[in-house]
Formats: C-alpha cells, structure tokens, sequence
C-alpha cells in the first residue's frame, strides 16, 4: 500500500518538473514537440505561452525536491540490507536449537557462511574481470549500477513466475467460490489431506517427547545439563510436561561411571526438534478446527438455499451473545440472503472485473517496449490524461494498477508451500522461519515490481528510449543502459513469458505434475480425489456427530439444573453452615447432636447425591482420571488424587502462564 501511494506520487511529481521544463522550452523556442504527449505545441504569440502554462498547475500531492530521492534510496538501501544479509541470519538463528544467545549466534553464522561466501565469489570474479578488461574502466557508480541491476534482474525473474501465476489464479478463485458444490467438495478434500497431516505430526510429537523422556530421566537433577534439559521440557506440551514429572526421582544422583550421558550438541538437536514438532502440532490442530467452521458453515449454505422461510439457520449456534450488529442488521434473513443469493453473484462479478485486469496487464507486458506506436493500454491511459494534466485520474490509475499487481505478486507468496520447510499458515500458526523467508521475498520482488511498473507506463527512459526527466526512483536504480543486454534484452523480452506461465496455470500444469509425483492436488477428474472426498466426508460427519453429542449434553445439564437448580451449591451451603456451627460449640452434648445431625444430612441428601451422579453422567465427555472418586462429594472437597505433584497440576495454573 505504501509503495503504491509513493510511486503514484513519484510519477506526479515527474510529470510536474517535465511539464514546467517544456514551459521554460516554450519560451524560448518557436516550436517544438512535446514528450509527454508527442504532439506540436506552436508557440507565435504570447497569449498561447500563457494559455498553456494555466495548465500547468501544481497537484496537490506535490512533494518538494530532493525529498522523494531520499526516500526511496531509504527504502531501496534497507531492503536489500535486510533480504541480503539480515534476514538470512535471523532464519538461522530462528531455527537453531541454542540454549544461548551466543550459540545461536555461532550456529546461524556457520550455517549462512557457504550462503554469503557465494555472494563474495561471485563479486570478487566480477571485480577481477573489470580490472582485468583493458576496455572496461569503470567508476564507482557504474559498480553500484551492476550491483543493483544484478539484484534486479534476479527478482524480476521471480516476479514473472508469481504474477503469471496470479494473474490468473486470483479471478479463478473468486469464480469457483462462488460455486458453493465446487467449494464443499474442495474443503472435503483439504480435510483429508489435512487429517493425514495431522496424524502425522501427532506421531513425530510422540517420538520425540518419547525420546525426551528418556533423555530427562537419565540425567538428574545435580547434572550440568540439567538445565538444558529444563529449557527442553518448558517448550513441551502441559500434558506431556506431567507425565515426565510423575516418574521423576529429585533425590537420585547421577553417576558417570556406570550411565552414558547425552552431549550438549546432541541436546541443541533435540531442542531443535521439539521446537518444531510442537509448533506442527499446533498448527496443524488449529487448522483442523478452522477447517472443520468451513465445512460445517458451507453444508449449511447446502441446506438453507432450498428453505422456503429466507432464513438463515445454522446447525451449531454460537455459543457467544448476540452482538448489536448481528439483532439489528445481520438479521437471519439477510444472512440468507447474503449467503445464498448475493454473495455468489458478487464473486462472479468480481471475478470478471479481475480477469479484464489481467487479460490489459498481460497485453501490457508483451507489448510495453513499442514507443511508435504506443501498444501498452496502461502507457495509453497515462498519456491521455497527460495532455489535460489530470493529476487525480493519473494518480488514481496510477495506485489501483500497481496495486493490482502487487496484489497478484504477493498474493502468490501466500499460497507458496515447500513441503513443511516454508509454509503459511492463518490465525498466527506460521513459524518464524517462513515469516522471514516470505519477508525476504517481499523484499527482493518490490523493487523490480516499481521497475516493471514504470516500464509499463513508459517512465522509464531506459526500456522506452524517449529523452524524459527521470523519475525519483530510476534516478535512485541508475542508469540500466551500462549493461546494454540487460537493459535492451532481458528486461523487455522475459516479461513475454508470462503469457507461457499463464497458459500453464489457466490448464493447471503444474497440479497435474505434482499429482502425476505422487502428490495428492485436488483434481476433478482423479480417482485418487474422488476417494479423498468420500473420506473427508467421512471426517466431517463424524465430528459433527461428536460436537452434537457434547452439545445434547449441555442441554441435559442445563434442563437438570433449570428444574432441580444447584444442587452443588446447596450442598456448598450446608457444608459452610455446618462448618460454622462445628466452630461455635464445643460442649460434649453440642457436638454430639451436630454429629447426628451431619449424619441425618448426609443420609438425608441422597436425593442431591443421585442428581450429582446424574449430572455427571448425562454429559459424554472425554475419560479424565483427575475427576473420577470413589464419592463425588469427595470431588467437592477439593481433595487431589495421590501420585501427582502439586506444582505440575494443570488446574492450578497461574495466570500468566498462557502469555
């Protein structure tokens, strides 16, 4: 968004400075032509000079010279710090198992070394051969200039391959989410996939807590890597955390003559496994949820487009309150109307808006180098509004454009998956290592994305070869006309394949490839898809079937204590007032009618006793050994199972342990 707003004001500010240079020309030349917009400007009389220049009037985004160059040599100069030299580190020091920082450190700087000795290797030989050339003399900013072209030429080599991908991946996805049977189908199939997943990563949490366990009770607590051991079990799951503490010995020292202990390398690789293993487990268990809302939410949207009534019902209400919004406004029926009516005709009319976008963009970009005649639609769209000085509209094509494409650009990044190595996933369950990978790719595709934008309006001087004022930017990037098969080769004719990469992406190449690898891609006419769905189905229904039993018995729990109330806090009650009673007396005959009389109570509750046991069993929850007693007025007492540690106790969690 940023670089949207700035490069429109860029362009602004450029054609500003160009239109009150051709004002000075005009003064003192006869006649000439303009290059803004290629036409005669006869200059006879005074009159039409001071016509003219009443066109030109500043815009009201006008920003100073020698702002905007500062600008973006800050923006330029710290993205490429960070894709180039911050951010590989930071990936490293994310991902290693150190106990320290300096570890860390040392880990991340031995891992990156192969990776930043390259970049010298490669710009130690191009510095040999320069000095070497009897014909190249070349300066400081000339270097800069191979520098940067070098940086770009490399990102707009992947800027090609993720907006032809975009381009027409984006307004397929609205149309297809518009089809609610095509989506349903879909999600069955990401559920099974997803499932798999799950296991999977549920089985490696399992080896490797397993092999965590060992690991703990082999070194004890007077060990020197006991603390390393402490760092381990804190980044385990609670559950997993109780189990080891059960089986711990605090007062059995260790011996290193008779046992085998494990290295400090060996632990920082372990570390490093349960970091992993525990964020997969998460992640994969969180989407499973999310991914279970969907299915549920779209079967619903089956159901209610056949109801007669034009209202909305969901099988599994919320459990939150109703807010203003959802009483007043998104009423049921309008949630109807939305949901089964409006909403798909929206996506389809969105998706055809998308794809005119993409259809001018690819016209554009294999055809933005022919200056005579003008062929780009974007080219042609500035220069009208040129000859007016319509800032506003220039502005305004100038931001959604570039908007488009960083939306088809960066949109792509999202949907990038390398097995389990880089991935993004939704609602804060991405590791830190793809964050940053992604980071580092938003920031080697930004400034080749300006460049390929320029290119296509004709601002820059470079690819269109008209004698123009730079703008802030290219006067930033440097002259790309020092390596001529670059600037005349590579940058005008790659940008041609795109239409390759989205004739591949429009038949689904790349998805048939991966299906034909041995990975499962959603197919329509696959077998293997087919049964992926039937089983997804199968996933789904039975946990629909699962959250209806946990909520039939809320309702028997809520009808129980809706006719026979409380009867917890009524025995509560009776056990303070008791209690009370036991504390004022103290006479022999006191206490011995006060026995008989927590006697008679107890004989006496029966009744509260049998609707306890009732309560208990009218919810089908899930075994919890912590909750079984031989007497559930034990269980009120708040007295604690043997062979558990206090401290480990889940129910006695502090609060900020969740932080």
């Amino acid at each position: 968004m940023c670089v949207s707003v700035r490069l429109s004001v860029c362009c602004l500010q450029t054609i500003y400075r160009q239109c009150e240079q051709d004002h000075k020309e005009q003064a003192s030349v006869p006649a000439l032509v303009s290059p803004l917009s290629n036409r005669t400007i006869v200059n006879t009389t005074a009159a039409p000079t001071k016509s003219v220049r009443t066109l030109c009037h500043k815009p009201w985004s006008y920003i100073p010279d020698g702002i905007m160059p500062v600008f973006w040599r800050v923006v330029y100069w710290t993205s490429q710090c960070l894709t180039w030299l911050l951010l590989p580190f930071m990936q490293s020091y994310a991902r290693s198992g150190g106990f320290s920082i300096t570890g860390k450190i040392k880990t991340a700087l031995i891992e990156n070394a192969i990776y930043y000795g390259t970049y010298l290797l490669i710009f130690g030989s191009l510095l040999i051969y320069v000095a070497v050339h009897p014909e190249l003399r070349l300066s400081w900013y000339e270097l800069q200039t191979i520098g940067i072209t070098a940086a770009n030429t490399w990102g707009l080599f992947l800027l090609v391959l993720l907006l032809g991908y975009g381009l027409v991946e984006i307004p397929r996805s609205y149309w297809n989410s518009s089809r609610h049977g095509h989506l349903l189908v879909k999600t069955y199939f990401k559920a099974s996939k997803l499932m798999t997943e799950k296991a999977d990563a549920e089985e490696n949490l399992e080896d490797v807590m397993e092999e965590v366990r060992k690991v703990s009770e082999s070194i004890k607590y007077n060990h020197p890597l006991r603390k390393y051991i402490d760092t381990i079990l804190r980044k385990c799951p609670l559950d997993y955390q109780e189990k080891m503490g059960r089986n711990m010995d605090d007062y059995e020292d260790f011996d290193d003559k008779q046992n085998t202990y494990p290295t400090e390398k060996s632990l920082v690789k372990l570390h490093k496994q349960v970091i992993y293993a525990v964020q997969r487990h998460n992640r994969t268990r969180v989407q499973w949820q999310i991914l279970l809302q969907q299915a549920i939410h779209l079967e619903d949207v089956a159901k209610n487009e056949t109801s007669s009534t034009h209202q909305f019902v969901h099988s599994f209400p919320s459990s939150e309150p109703a807010g203003w919004f959802s009483r007043y406004i998104y009423t049921p029926t309008v949630e109807w109307y939305w949901e089964c009516f409006l909403k798909r005709w929206f996506h389809r009319l969105l998706s055809i808006v998308l794809t005119l976008f993409s259809v001018v963009v690819v016209w554009s970009e294999c055809t933005f180098f022919s200056t005579r005649p003008v062929l780009s639609l974007f080219a042609i769209f500035i220069q009208l509004a040129e000859r007016d000085y319509n800032y506003l509209y220039i502005e305004m094509a100038c931001f959604i454009t570039i908007f488009f494409l960083c939306t088809c650009v960066y949109s792509t990044v999202f949907r990038i998956r390398v097995f389990n190595y880089y991935y993004l996933a939704s609602h804060h369950q991405t590791d830190a290592y793809s964050l940053q990978f992604s980071g580092m790719l938003f920031c080697r595709l930004t400034p080749p994305l300006c460049l390929n934008f320029l290119g296509l309006i004709h601002m820059d001087s470079a690819i269109s070869h008209q004698e123009k004022l730079q703008t802030a930017y290219t006067s930033i990037m440097g002259s790309m006309r020092v390596l001529s098969f670059i600037a005349n080769g590579f940058y005008i004719y790659y940008p041609m394949l795109i239409v390759i990469l989205c004739i591949a992406t429009y038949f689904s190449l790349g998805t048939r490839c991966l299906n034909l690898l041995g990975f499962q891609q959603f197919m329509d006419d696959s077998e293997m898809t087919s049964d992926l769905i039937d089983e997804g189905k199968e996933l789904i229904r039975r946990e629909k079937r699962k959250r209806q039993r946990i909520e039939d018995g809320e309702n028997r729990r809520r009808e129980w204590k809706e006719r026979y109330g409380n009867p917890r806090e009524d025995y509560a009650a009776r056990n303070r007032s008791s209690h009370e009673m036991k504390e004022t007396s103290y006479s022999d005959t006191v206490s011995s009618s006060n026995s008989r009389q927590a006697k008679y109570s107890r004989s006496g509750s029966r009744a509260e006793r049998d609707r306890i046991e009732l309560l208990q069993d009218a919810e089908p929850l899930d075994f919890n050994a912590e909750a079984l007693t031989d007497d559930p007025m034990d269980a009120e007492s708040g007295r604690h199972s043997g062979g558990r540690y206090l401290s480990m106790s889940s129910s006695r969690s502090r609060i900020f342990d969740d932080i």
